[in-house]
This record gives structure tokens, sequence and C-alpha cells, in this order.
């Protein structure tokens, strides 16, 4: 996603400096972007990168620059990274993105920002030019928290929504009907509008979206609650649920291949009952 979004920056007039472990960047390491930059982008897998990155970057970074993490990670991580660049006189900024990768290339993303007023206000100039919708939530590290939990609540609306499917197949309903009765009714979600029409019906599982970093995001959810005392079983479930397939299914699985994962399991235990 990160591609796309370098690319509108560049052309809404930034001057951008960039830097892809696969070689796609203008630069060609991380120190060499951070050199003379105002601002430092992240858009990683997960919060050790965002602090590897970041860190190493850190001697090339002027007093006074913003640091913009648009990666999923954890608050906690978050909030120690903030505390080690505030000693250098640079300012975070926690910005993950919703959309996946159709919204990353149209600037149309939505972003769920944590900072302080100020900080957040320095950071809209480039966060218009990535998104539609912002949204500051809170302090820094208040962005991961409102990502993990939205992607919670996507990962376990993906389940039922896929497990909706299967049952209605299972009675031999053609799921487009089921479907265009759902998305006028309460059940209606975005695994229902989009999900199940634009990638199971096809047969495309390619949102854009690995199923390993959706399990990731919820294991920072379940964390979170764990951390702050708050019971949370059905957020527990659909952890295990989203573990396991991603245990048994390939590392770059498509989040939406865990279809795959429920109907083989749909499959399983009607054999065993035979």
């Amino acid at each position: 996603m990160g591609v796309p979004m370098a690319a509108n920056l560049a052309a809404a007039g930034f001057a951008v400096q960039s830097y892809d472990a696969r070689g796609h960047g203008t630069h060609s390491s991380v120190r060499a972007v951070a050199g003379g930059a105002d601002v430092l982008v992240t858009m990683l897998p997960n919060g050790d990168a965002v602090r590897e990155v970041v860190l190493e970057a850190l001697p090339a970074l002027k007093p006074g620059a913003l640091v913009i993490d648009m990666s999923s990670a954890d608050p906690a991580g978050t909030l120690a990274l903030g505390t080690a660049l505030a000693a250098k006189d640079i300012s975070l900024v926690d910005a993950p993105v919703s959309g996946a990768l159709p919204k990353a290339k149209d600037g149309t993303l939505a972003i769920m920002v944590g900072g302080s007023p100020a900080d957040v206000a320095r950071a809209r100039p480039v966060l218009e030019k990535l998104g539609s919708e912002i949204f500051h939530v809170g302090a820094l590290g208040a962005g991961h928290v409102v990502k993990a939990l939205n992607n919670y609540l996507g990962a376990a609306g993906t389940l039922a929504g896929f497990e909706a499917l299967l049952l209605a197949r299972a009675f031999g309903l053609e799921p487009q009907p089921m479907l265009d009765a759902i998305n006028a009714s309460t059940g209606r979600n975005w695994t229902t509008e989009r999900k199940i029409p634009l990638q199971v019906l096809t047969g495309a599982f390619a949102s854009g979206f690995k199923l390993a970093l959706m399990t990731k995001d919820v294991g920072i959810a379940a964390d979170l609650a764990k951390a702050l005392g708050v019971d949370t079983p059905y957020l527990r479930e659909t952890l295990k649920l989203w573990r396991d397939a991603a245990k048994k299914m390939p590392p770059q699985a498509d989040h939406t291949e865990i279809y795959k994962y429920l109907l083989k399991r749909s499959t399983g235990r009607k054999k065993r009952k035979r």
C-alpha cells in the first residue's frame, strides 16, 4: 500500500524520498531517505518493523521532524517509540488506515489518528492527500487502538458472513439473492457488501490484505483487552479461529481465503458425522 500512497504524495507536489526493502524506492537506504526530511512516513507490516526502521532513520532526522506511522501496530510499542523520539525533539503521530489497496490507490483511505493536537495539525496536509476521511481519535497510540478494534470487528464480521454463505449453500440457496436481501437488512456489513461478491463468489481472493496481517491485528485487540482487564470471550474465539487458519493456510494467503479454511472445516465435519 505504501507504493501508491507515495505516488499520491508526489502527485500532490510533495518532494518524496522513498525506501522500499523490495528495491522500488528512490533511495537505497532508510537513512538516506530520512536525510533532510521534514516528515517521515512509515507503512510497514508491524510495530517491530516500524521501530527498527525509525530508529535506523533517527540519526539522519533533523530536530523538529515529524514521524507519521501509518502501519497497524501495538499501541504500547507506539508509546515507547514516541518517548524515544521525543528525547531527540522529534514528534510521532500514529495514523493507521482502512480501505486496503483500492483506496490507497485513489487516495480515499479512512485514517485513524493518534497524537497531540499540534502534531496532528502538522500531519494533516500529508494525510489529506492519502485519505478522504481523517479522524483524530485521541492521544498518541489511540489511532492504533481504534485500528485494532476496527480490524477485530472486520475479522469477526468476515467469519460470520462466510459462515452464513456456507449455511446458505448447504441449504441449496443461490448466494446473490440472499446477499441482496441481507444488504437491504440489518445484517449488512462489509463482508456481505464486498468480500463475498467481489472475492469469494468470483474466486478472486485478492483483497490486498493478508490473512497473517488480519490475524496480527486481532491479536493486538486481544492483548489490549487482557492488559485492560476486560473480558472479551467473542474476541478470544475470533482470534483462535484466525490463528488456526493462519497456521493452515499459505503464508501469503489473502485474508478472504479464510473462507477456504471454513469450508474445509465444514466439509471435514460432515465426513466425520458419516
